[in-house]
């Protein structure tokens, strides 16, 4: 069900590219909402709105706003030529997007017959919130990142400020969204045609594949979106990448299913994963090496995948940033450096695999 509300725009809090928030009068009240310019048209103060305030009423992560649906005071909005692929498919809201494999795209040609990733390392991700650490450690080696937003969470990239402000600082050459996500500089049908189409379109040395904010988890072992990163990891390896398991790796969560390795990553690589990937390690304190250790060889890992410890050059100096804010579940590097420490092994890692470099594969016997 959804709890739908009429309300009066008051003033702009704040826009980027394709979203604005606002404050709007709901119910006697001035409260928070947000639109995303191409699903609505332009908001004015005086508009009335009809939004969608089920998140906020949930009190869920929507991060306290209201969604506009329509602008009711201009109710006719064109559809933009070119392409004919609906996301968000036979919903009140599906959009139309022209998508990378479609005849009309200027990649049309290339991906009727590409097949390959020609050995480029792909990072999986399983929280957005890993994508700025791998790409500030990854600007180290003047690498050329692409990103693959799926649609694990949040389907419109524009709600993303970290995609916003990677791409600003040109820590990202370019973007992709797939599945039903959506807003992204290429759309994609699906992980396969969307890795082949980062591939073709942005030449990257690296692309980075994982939902945008918002994951969802429900303390259970399977009922969690982050588990899309072994389906993930299984394309890569399919079309000819270097598959690259980021770990969740945490010793400041309170949660003791996220401690060490988090369950979420030990599900990812003993029931999905098909593939042998590449899992980097940090190098971190004897005890917790010893913990994550054990971890692994409970869940029969250590000979599944490639692991490999890194011990990160310049510990997590690579954070250093005056513009954005780098956190993940509300902890910075200070509450949570394991976290971050894990991010930078995986990126320095990668950046070996770039440059052809030889890394030893731990031998835990």
């Amino acid at each position: 069900m959804l709890e739908l509300k009429k309300a009066i725009i008051v003033e702009e809090i704040f826009s980027r590219p394709d979203i604005s928030a606002y404050w709007a009068m709901v119910d006697g009240a001035e409260e928070k909402c947000i639109a995303f310019n191409g699903l609505t048209p332009p908001l004015l103060p005086g508009d009335q709105v009809l939004l969608n305030t089920t998140a906020v009423s949930l009190k869920l992560g929507s991060g306290g706003y209201h969604f506009v649906l329509a602008n009711l005071n201009h109710v006719q909005h064109s559809v933009r030529p070119g392409g004919h692929i609906m996301k968000m498919r036979y919903t009140p809201m599906q959009i139309k997007v022209l998508s990378a494999e479609e005849p009309d795209s200027p990649f049309h040609e290339q991906l009727l017959t590409a097949e390959s990733l020609d050995k480029t390392p792909v990072l999986a991700v399983t929280l957005h919130s890993m994508l700025a650490p791998l790409c500030l450690k990854l600007r180290e080696d003047n690498l050329k990142v692409a990103y693959i937003m799926t649609d694990g969470a949040a389907l419109p990239i524009a709600f993303s400020e970290t995609v916003e402000w990677l791409k600003k600082e040109r820590l990202l050459c370019g973007t992709v969204t797939i599945g039903h996500a959506f807003g992204g500089d290429l759309e994609a049908v699906n992980i396969y045609s969307g890795l082949l189409a980062a591939k073709i379109a942005f030449e990257p040395d690296v692309i980075i594949a994982g939902m945008g904010p918002g994951i969802v988890g429900t303390g259970t072992k399977w009922g969690f979106t982050g588990i899309e990163q072994g389906e993930i990891l299984n394309a890569i390896e399919a079309l000819g990448g270097v598959p690259v398991a980021v770990p969740r790796i945490s010793f400041a969560d309170k949660r003791q299913r996220h401690q060490g390795i988090s369950h979420h990553t030990i599900t990812v690589l003993s029931k999905v994963c098909r593939v042998e990937a590449v899992l980097p390690l940090p190098e971190l304190e004897e005890d917790k090496t010893a913990y994550i250790l054990g971890q692994l060889r409970q869940a029969k890992l250590l000979d599944k995948y490639f692991c490999s410890v890194e011990k990160v050059s310049n510990g997590l100096d690579y954070l250093a940033t005056d513009s954005h804010r780098i956190t993940t579940m509300g902890r910075g590097a200070e509450e949570d450096p394991d976290f971050f420490l894990s991010l930078a092994a995986a990126a320095q890692l990668t950046g070996k695999i770039v440059k052809g470099e030889k890394f030893a594969r731990v031998n835990w016997a």
